[in-house]
């Protein structure tokens, strides 16, 4: 006879019964039972992921308020469906739908994301894209970024994270790049170095839907929170500190 490991509440039952037997005659009293918190469901949207031999981590929970989650909204503009529009300031990029309508996802918004407004196009994108740090970030810190200074292969810890989209104007690369990140934290903040960054779960997202040759506008500071209302209406509220 092969001899089953007690469980935990098995031992909880024995316990129980030795410490409180109901004396001879007594009717046992019934008592409910202890009341346990259910688990949070993960958000479907940001869970973990396989993507070419590779595990995306689930985006943790306290990184995702609801302004950094992908979402459909509201959004008026003359460009038509398939325009990226990135709002560096308010740290929010839209890809228009038809019927006034965008999916707008959170961004992290660094350095060169700010150097940059107009309107280019998407000539191509790249799966785990391959890093090089540029010369401002050697300069700014050899100690951090030397090691990598020829480059980094792509990777769960590449900067670039799980895709990334290539601006270029005029037939000339911007160096401006709408990417992943090996940071979901930084989502929704201003920091100090890197383009465009989004959730690798919503550049992933982002890729599928996005065409080669795509139209890309990024808006200046003065133009920021345009399209968030009604033609006629002056958008207010928008920018993020």
């Amino acid at each position: 006879m092969t001899l089953k490991p007690m469980t935990f509440g098995g031992l909880v039952a024995i316990a129980f019964l030795a410490a409180c037997a109901t004396p001879p005659g007594e009717a046992p009293q019934e008592t409910a039972a202890p009341m346990v918190p259910a688990a949070a469901e993960p958000d479907p949207l940001y869970g973990a992921m396989q993507d070419s031999g590779r595990t995306i981590p689930a985006v943790p929970e306290a990184a995702l308020s609801e302004r950094n989650r992908r979402q459909e909204v509201d959004y008026w503009t003359d460009e038509p469906p398939g325009t990226i529009i990135v709002d560096p300031y308010a740290r929010f990029l839209y890809l228009v739908l038809e019927d006034d309508r965008a999916l707008r996802y959170g961004v992290a918004v660094g350095e060169q994301g700010r150097g940059f407004a107009g309107e280019g196009v998407i000539p191509f994108k790249r799966e785990w894209p391959r890093w090089t740090p540029t010369q401002n970030m050697l300069r700014r810190d050899p100690e951090l970024y030397g090691p990598v200074r020829n480059g980094m292969e792509g990777g769960l810890d590449n900067p670039l994270g799980a895709r990334a989209l290539y601006l270029f104007k005029g037939g000339r690369d911007t160096l401006y790049r709408i990417h992943g990140t090996n940071n979901p934290f930084s989502i929704g903040k201003a920091v100090s170095s890197g383009c465009i960054r989004l959730f690798n779960q919503d550049i992933l997202d982002l890729h599928e839907r996005v065409k080669d040759g795509a139209h890309v506008v990024v808006l200046s500071e003065s133009e920021s929170g345009k399209g968030t209302t009604p033609p006629g209406r002056t958008p207010t509220g928008n920018k993020t500190q």
